[in-house]
């Protein structure tokens, strides 16, 4: 795995990257050597933020966490990636390497209960017509109707588009692209 670091109003020690690769070394036989790993971290006034995205062969898994110290947060972090992993198991031994699901991901010892699939049932299927707009506008319309995301039109790029509320309270965007 390829690790990049991005620092935001702090500077890592060296130690909190070895704690970070040890950390993630145990899971060099889930993703191919060529993944690319991508950890943030942003301390605030009073909390520190730490954001660890995993890319391997168009997979994309991400947590983040903020805690009040960041090794505290990397824990939690590395605990949520292993239950996003452990969660869709079946789905996942499809696009990862064949071992990969062999041992477990965890260092303590393993129960063996019957793991429950998760199944994915669709509840609500609703059309969206979609309205050329600013994301500016967007925003306001999504406060407006009291939802958490709202896809628009992109006035501006022409490209279908989701404007939505971060946990931190701002607003992020996401736009379409077609992979190729």
């Amino acid at each position: 795995m390829k690790i990049t670091y991005t620092a935001r109003k702090v500077t890592l020690k060296d130690n909190f990257k070895e704690r970070v690769e040890k950390k993630l070394k145990k899971y060099d036989r889930v993703f191919s050597e060529n993944a690319e790993v991508m950890v943030k971290v942003t301390v605030y006034k009073n909390r520190q933020t730490v954001e660890i995205t995993i890319n391997d062969n168009g997979m994309i898994y991400r947590v983040e966490d903020t805690k009040a110290e960041m090794n505290e947060a990397l824990d939690i972090d590395i605990d949520k990636l292993s239950r996003q992993i452990r969660k869709n198991k079946t789905r996942l031994a499809k696009r990862l390497r064949d071992t990969a699901f062999d041992e477990p991901l965890v260092d303590e010892e393993v129960e063996d209960e019957p793991v429950e699939e998760p199944t994915y049932e669709l509840f609500r299927k609703k059309k969206v017509s979609l309205k050329p707009m600013s994301p500016d506008e967007a925003i306001l319309r999504m406060n407006m109707v009291d939802h958490k995301f709202f896809m628009f039109l992109n006035s501006d790029t022409d490209k279908i588009s989701v404007v939505y509320i971060r946990d931190n309270g701002d607003y992020g965007m996401l736009e379409s692209e077609v992979e190729g």
